[in-house]
């Protein structure tokens, strides 16, 4: 595939229909598919918009479902490269992607990066969001003053990413493949949770140059302009103004630290949520748990 491309092909996704927009400063790629209230999919690193696959058709049957991948990720081409695609620029271009298809109003659901955006574009954005669930995710600000050496050598690609130009673009051109293999092994501790045609579809985009980068800059801007941003956040006292759905894996959590809801608390006045079994990839590794609490969450607000 070229840089230029953008698969029109949607094989995880039957019954869907591909996503190809520019907003915001981004040709958008991934999937739609469903009727109903709008629901946003945000996937992580080093994904794309299949991480979603066993989530989507279930909430499709209740909801529109729009799962782009981010954006420089997967197939998602950034077409304005200045300034630095901070969280706070990915939401802004979520919301015009979504302003474009006719959603002024809808609910998050973000894994992992995906969850990084999502808050945000909460905070930005709060007259936009109807709901948000955080999936394996606490702020930046708090992830990064939990961390102690343990937590820093499970999430190296944290600090190895979040160095400046050009060290990390060399070091994860030398052997693509072999880094994504390694980051996603670490991620599912040796456990088959990825299907060998979603890993290869994983491997394909990581092995473009722009989808390094950006992933390489999303992670600068978390140690940067991420960072002061929630900073002057907990300093104005902003919080976020929609329920909030919090959902970790149990390998995530240390029983003797806060649990995500305690932390989000600080940032939102209406928190719930639970633990699931398995490991960080929760949309891939326990779809049917998070299902059993993000559907019911999502009409519950919808309801209301």
């Amino acid at each position: 595939m070229s840089e230029l491309t953008i698969s029109t092909s949607t094989p995880f996704y039957r019954g869907f229909r591909p996503l190809d927009m520019e907003a915001g400063g981004v040709r958008f790629a991934g999937v739609i598919g469903g009727n109903g209230p709008p629901v946003l999919l945000l996937h992580g690193y080093p994904q794309t918009h299949i991480a979603w696959r066993r989530i989507a058709p279930a909430l499709a049957l209740t909801h529109t479902v729009i799962a782009p991948d981010l954006p420089g990720y997967g197939s998602s081409l950034i077409t304005q490269t200045t300034p630095r695609w901070t969280k706070r620029r990915v939401g802004n271009a979520l919301v015009a992607l979504m302003e474009k298809l006719g959603h002024k109003r809808f609910s998050v659901a973000g894994h992992d990066r995906g969850a990084r955006a999502g808050y945000r574009m909460a905070l930005d954005h709060p007259e936009r969001i109807t709901a948000f669930a955080s999936l394996a995710v606490v702020p930046t600000l708090d992830a990064l003053a939990l961390i102690d050496f343990r937590g820093a050598t499970k999430a190296f690609h944290w600090f190895l990413l979040g160095q400046q130009a050009d060290l990390p673009e060399r070091l994860l051109a030398a052997d693509p493949d072999a880094f994504i293999d390694f980051a996603l092994n670490k991620i599912t501790e040796g456990r088959e949770v990825i299907e060998s045609a979603a890993m290869e579809a994983y491997r394909a985009a990581f092995r473009r140059p722009s989808v390094r980068l950006a992933m390489i800059e999303d992670y600068r801007s978390a140690l940067d302009e991420d960072l002061a941003l929630d900073e002057a956040d907990v300093a104005a006292g902003r919080k976020l103004r929609c329920p909030v759905l919090v959902l970790w894996p149990d390998a995530d959590h240390a029983d003797n630290r806060p649990t995500p809801i305690d932390i989000w608390r600080r940032w939102a006045t209406d928190v719930r949520g639970s633990s699931t079994p398995g490991g960080h990839l929760q949309p891939e590794d326990a779809p049917e748990q998070v299902l059993a609490v993000l559907a019911p969450f999502l009409r519950m607000q919808n309801i209301q």
